[in-house]
């Protein structure tokens, strides 16, 4: 079980420690002492778990030109995009931005809110109100951009974890050279520039044929060229730095546990949110002491399984805030090994192959490449 170091070692001290180095006020220090510049660009390529890529570095050679000096960070927890970018955006631990994994309850309205896709009336920058570094950089005079797929302009993600940056969208992903120089250009911007590029293909072809096909591997070696071609078109004073949002495992079909075909994990279950790696229930009708009892004694060592106050207690999200605790399952349960608990109230992950969001090594630990 992989714990996160908030304030040391994760994804949210990433950007925090950039905005100390471009003179942003409030902050002025960086735990990760990356190098001093003042033109960055970040490059969060979704997906890139650390045991994956150096397994697979002979599909990657401009990443591994930069892996003998590469380094490791975390993601929170859980191990998923949307909590991930929204401490890499926020530079806060998941159990003060709040953005708690790819579904969860809204205490208010009692709606399971897919943060992903944000298919819902909630206004996400009063649902994630902290300011994010690139508001804070900004008001301080740095040009900050992020160059993404142009259908995220707007979205209810972006606007939570990441606004403040002006966005330039793409509409082709595989017109690498097209999408290096809108970075390149970004990043020449004002005297002091922040630029982030995102890349999502690789958790693409993980969720769809798993980590092991040759989908993804075809895929990491398209992000690795577009790293190479970003890096070709940067000026010498710009300091590049990729990293990922978490790892990823395949799961067998043979072990994912449907909840609602078990009637020890589904009862006293109101609502089920989360993902298959890392689920949150939500119990109004029973005692979550006794709902985590059973699905312990069910899953045994398949599962990490604590109630909502234990994993605060153990640090899994960092110090939660009470305006946040209750979007929070009262139970939560990482899956451990090549385990997964599926719910048919979500029919859109029953098909994925590679799955992420548990406690993992190969979930939660993410390189750190700088170039």
């Amino acid at each position: 079980m992989i714990i996160p170091h908030y304030g040391a070692t994760t994804l949210a001290e990433l950007l925090p420690g950039l905005a100390a180095h471009l003179g942003v006020p409030s902050y002025d220090s960086d735990p990760l002492a990356l190098p001093d510049a003042q033109r960055y660009v970040l490059i969060v390529i979704d997906g890139l778990g650390d045991q994956l890529v150096r397994r697979a570095i002979r599909q990657a050679p401009y990443l591994a030109g930069l892996l003998d000096r590469a380094r490791t960070i975390t993601s929170g927890v859980p191990s998923t995009t949307v909590t991930s970018l929204t401490c890499l955006g926020t530079g806060m631990p998941p159990g003060r931005h709040g953005m708690v994994g790819w579904t969860a309850r809204v205490p208010q309205t009692r709606e399971i809110l897919n943060h992903l896709f944000w298919e819902s009336a909630i206004d996400p920058e009063a649902y994630q109100a902290l300011p994010t570094i690139f508001d804070r950089a900004s008001a301080a005079g740095v040009a900050t951009t992020t160059v993404s797929l142009d259908r995220f302009t707007g979205s209810g993600l972006t606007r939570a974890a990441l606004r403040g940056a002006e966005f330039r969208g793409f509409r082709d992903e595989d017109d690498l050279e097209g999408r290096a120089a809108m970075v390149a250009r970004a990043a020449q911007r004002g005297q002091r520039s922040l630029v982030y590029a995102y890349e999502r293909r690789l958790d693409h072809a993980g969720h769809a044929h798993g980590v092991s096909s040759h989908d993804w591997h075809g895929a990491l070696t398209d992000a690795d060229a577009l790293c190479r071609a970003i890096r070709d078109r940067l000026d010498d004073d710009v300091r590049m730095i990729i990293t990922g949002d978490h790892g990823m495992i395949d799961i067998p079909d043979d072990h994912r546990i449907v909840i609602e075909d078990d009637p020890e994990l589904d009862a006293g279950v109101t609502d089920v949110a989360g993902e298959g790696r890392f689920r949150q229930l939500y119990v109004d009708h029973d005692r979550p002491e006794a709902v985590a009892a059973r699905w312990r004694d069910r899953l045994g060592d398949r599962a990490w399984v604590r109630t909502r106050d234990e994993a605060i207690e153990d640090g899994w999200f960092g110090p939660v805030d009470e305006s946040i605790k209750e979007r929070y399952g009262h139970v939560v349960a990482a899956f451990r090994d090549d385990w997964a608990g599926m719910t048919r109230r979500m029919e859109r992950e029953m098909g994925l192959i590679g799955m992420h969001g548990s406690l993992t090594e190969a979930e939660m630990i993410v390189p750190l490449f700088v170039d």
